[in-house]
């Protein structure tokens, strides 16, 4: 079954980067970019399937069974947008693709001195070179980085000041797991495409790497009830993740919040940043809310707005 749907995807593939990509480049004089645009393309229409597959299953369900029930969804229109930059763009892949000539080069470097590098498949020869098994494996360690970076989004003011942005969803949906200032969005996936080259992922496997998360990414943040039951201490659900974005509990609670883990609930457990209740909490950051609860810090609504408040907000924690 699966053949069919994979020589179909093949075919468009190839027929998008024949007649429109490839085409495009030679006019403008970019044909140097080739060989770096067919994988992008690829890219580009696996994040179209992406899109087209969570909003087909994922909004009836938030429809039938939301975790909140909104009088309106004004507000989560401009997660939408952050869903196609980062799905469509190719965040991800533009850095990996840049970073691999520097890896390849750091590598030569260190073989002239007899240092080879740490690539995971070759840890347990006849298991961890198994792809299903190399597969989760480099799953859990990038899991295990995002982990720490998405402690230090929240501990050092700096990043706190562009993380602050997905925070500020009040309307949380699985449009917003998206929702992040372009500048986090570059960290994050330099510093991931980095560990992912060192320790000798390939390039075809880090596409399949970044989709398995941002698929698993796009179901926690929906606006769901669901824990997981038992399941719940394997695999982020979205009740785990919604108290990681509560009004007083994600930001604000203890270590500067809770439940950070981005897939697996294993490291929140390990460093007992884990917060495992079943209450569906209300998302947003708490300076939103008008006085006297909070001071009625704007965000920004807009696209350009919220990216240039993030910035500003970098230099002035008051902005």
């Amino acid at each position: 079954m699966l053949d069919p749907l994979q020589r179909a995807f093949d075919a468009v593939h190839s027929w998008l980067f024949e007649s429109a990509v490839q085409p495009l480049l030679f006019a403008a004089g970019a044909s140097h970019l080739l060989e770096d645009a067919y994988p992008a393309t690829e890219w580009f229409l696996l994040g179209i399937v992406q899109v087209a597959l969570l909003a087909a299953v994922l909004r009836p369900l938030e429809a039938r069974f939301p975790a909140e029930r909104w009088d309106d969804r004004r507000g989560t229109g401009v997660d939408i947008l952050y869903t196609l930059l980062h799905r469509l763009g190719a965040f991800p892949l533009l850095v990996f693709l840049l970073l691999t000539p520097i890896a390849e080069a750091a590598a030569s470097w260190l073989r002239m001195r007899d240092f080879s590098p740490l690539n995971l498949d070759a840890l347990w020869p006849g298991v961890t070179d198994v792809p299903l098994v190399s597969f989760a494996l480099y799953l859990l360690v990038l899991d295990f980085v995002d982990y720490w970076l998405h402690r230090g989004q929240h501990r050092l003011r700096w990043w706190w000041a562009l993380h602050a942005l997905h925070h500020s969803q009040r309307k949380m949906s699985f449009w917003t797991d998206d929702r992040n200032h372009l500048l986090d969005s570059l960290i994050l996936d330099a510093v991931k495409a980095a560990v992912a080259l060192a320790i000798g992922v390939e390039p075809a496997q880090f596409v399949g790497l970044i989709i398995a998360a941002r698929v698993l990414q796009s179901l926690q943040h929906a606006n769901l009830p669901w824990t997981y039951g038992p399941l719940g201490a394997v695999v982020v659900s979205p009740v785990f993740h919604r108290v990681h974005h509560a009004i007083g509990f994600g930001h604000e609670g203890r270590s500067y919040g809770c439940n950070f883990a981005v897939l697996f609930p294993l490291w929140d457990l390990l460093f007992g940043t884990a917060d495992f209740r079943r209450s569906v909490e209300p998302t947003g950051i708490r300076d939103q809310l008008p006085p006297p609860s909070g001071s009625g810090h704007d965000y920004g609504e807009g696209f350009w707005r919220q990216q240039w408040l993030g910035l500003k907000r970098m230099v002035d924690p008051a902005a």
